[in-house]
């Protein structure tokens, strides 16, 4: 085991270039690369506080993943993580990052994690996805004040949006719960799974009319649906607000729209739909197979 700060090593060993062993793989680099990130295990290594052995040739042997070491290395030189757009081993990579104790890496790498598609991290293929729609109006009458002790009553129509929706791969479900927030009088809440197996969802949410003053709307604590956006949640969860944001889910056809967005795009394709399979977005019940 030899110590590279040790002062019969120091002339040997802290001179460029440096001669890695990373798992069967020979990497090549400079003494500045290595302790770019001084606090992690590389910089520790290669500063003298931990002891690193060699092998036969003498370079230093690092007993970790070779092939996935490369983009470590890289992200040292250049403190960016270029990676392809469908790279498969990003659950590899974090693991190796936590090891080196790379903590920049680590967050570039959830990141991107939380950027690919569900369908690139292995979901199941044959996982099915089964969505109710239902909608119902309700006439609504309120007062609306016009003075002091002037009261005037109006009438407008509510509409009452559920959405029963079970699919066999959780993790979609969850990717859903991420998609679609709750606009409330407090702000936005995400909807929840509601079973302990987190593969059932029910939304229920009421657009608001033109016609139905936005206090009324609170005070009969309603709530609408919005597609969850991070770069417009702060506008949307103003409650004086009395405009109708455009990522809000005003009908069932929008939020179908949504849906086959999303579902599509992690994989699914539509297997069957009632009562009009040429009315997909206007229908009650769908259904949707990974493959």
């Amino acid at each position: 085991m030899l110590n590279l700060n040790s002062p019969d090593s120091n002339s040997n060993s802290l001179q460029d270039p440096i001669s890695l062993n990373v798992g069967g793989e020979i990497y090549t680099t400079t003494l500045d690369t290595l302790t770019r990130c001084r606090d992690s295990m590389l910089g520790a290594m290669f500063t003298g506080q931990i002891p690193a052995l060699r092998d036969k040739q003498g370079n230093i042997f690092i007993d970790r993943d070779g092939k996935v070491f490369r983009h470590i290395l890289n992200y040292l030189r250049s403190s960016s993580l270029d990676i392809p757009v469908e790279y498969s081993e990003l659950t590899l990579l974090r693991r190796e990052a936590d090891f080196f104790q790379i903590r920049p890496l680590l967050e570039d790498i959830r990141r991107c994690e939380a950027l690919v598609p569900l369908s690139h991290k292995g979901g199941p293929l044959g996982a099915m996805l089964m969505v109710d729609v239902d909608c119902k109006v309700q006439v609504l009458h309120f007062n609306l004040r016009r003075g002091p002790q002037n009261y005037e009553l109006r009438t407008c129509s509510v509409r009452f949006f559920t959405v029963d929706l079970f699919c066999t791969w959780k993790a979609f479900v969850a990717l859903l719960c991420e998609r679609f927030s709750y606009r409330t009088p407090q702000g936005l809440a995400h909807p929840r799974p509601c079973n302990s197996r987190q593969n059932r969802l029910k939304l229920e949410w009421v657009p608001r009319p033109d016609e139905l003053p936005l206090h009324q709307y609170d005070k009969q604590r309603y709530q609408g649906l919005t597609i969850s956006d991070p770069e417009v949640s702060q506008a949307h969860s103003d409650e004086n607000s009395t405009h109708r944001s455009p990522y809000d889910i005003t009908d069932g056809q929008s939020f179908m729209e949504e849906l086959l967005t999303v579902s599509l795009a992690e994989g699914f394709k539509v297997d069957s739909v009632t009562p009009d399979p040429t009315d997909i977005l206007n229908c009650a019940s769908l259904r949707l197979v990974k493959c």
